[in-house]
């Protein structure tokens, strides 16, 4: 069957174990929520706590992402969208089918846009200023910026020597 000829619950079908199978890799613990209907798919078990996950499906176009940060019920009228709120989860996962991987977008970068798009390329006229590129949304990215946080800082002597500066022990900070 073709992509783009499947429903938005046959790709969050797709979508939600793909990103499950990388969070589990990175050592994370994988929850559901226990009933459907939740604006959220999945909890994340993190270093740092436990954070809310809404699971999408991100096709590529044109050399860009399109991770959409809105819902669709169906109401009495017709299909109704309904862009993210707030409060109504800490993380957007997005599972790129034409590039088999995920992403993981915290609310700040979503911030109450209808979709985003994060180019897989660089910019064709060079610009860098402004572009949130789809690999620094890789899970493995993000991993980084989530757990590990600040311990030491390595600088250079002028010797050429790695130095750590910053809280020594690193298990003091």
């Amino acid at each position: 069957m073709l992509l783009s000829m499947l429903t938005t619950n046959q790709k969050g079908a797709i979508a939600e174990p793909a990103i499950t199978k990388v969070a589990l890799e990175i050592g994370w613990d994988v929850y559901r929520p226990a009933r459907e209907g939740c604006r959220y798919d999945l909890i994340f078990e993190m270093e740092n706590g436990l954070a809310r996950i809404q699971c999408k499906w991100a096709p590529l176009q044109r050399d860009a992402l399109v991770v959409r940060s809105y819902s669709t019920p169906r109401t009495r009228s017709g299909l109704l969208r309904k862009v993210y709120a707030d409060g109504e989860f800490d993380y957007l996962a997005a599972y790129s089918p034409d590039l088999d991987r995920c992403y993981l977008l915290p609310w700040a970068v979503i911030a109450g846009a209808s979709q985003l798009h994060l180019p897989v390329s660089p910019a064709r006229n060079n610009q860098r200023q402004g572009i949130r590129e789809a690999k620094a949304f890789e899970f493995a990215a993000t991993l980084a910026q989530i757990s590990l946080g600040p311990i030491a800082q390595l600088g250079e002597r002028r010797h050429g020597m790695a130095e750590v500066a910053g809280s020594i022990p690193a298990g003091s900070t």
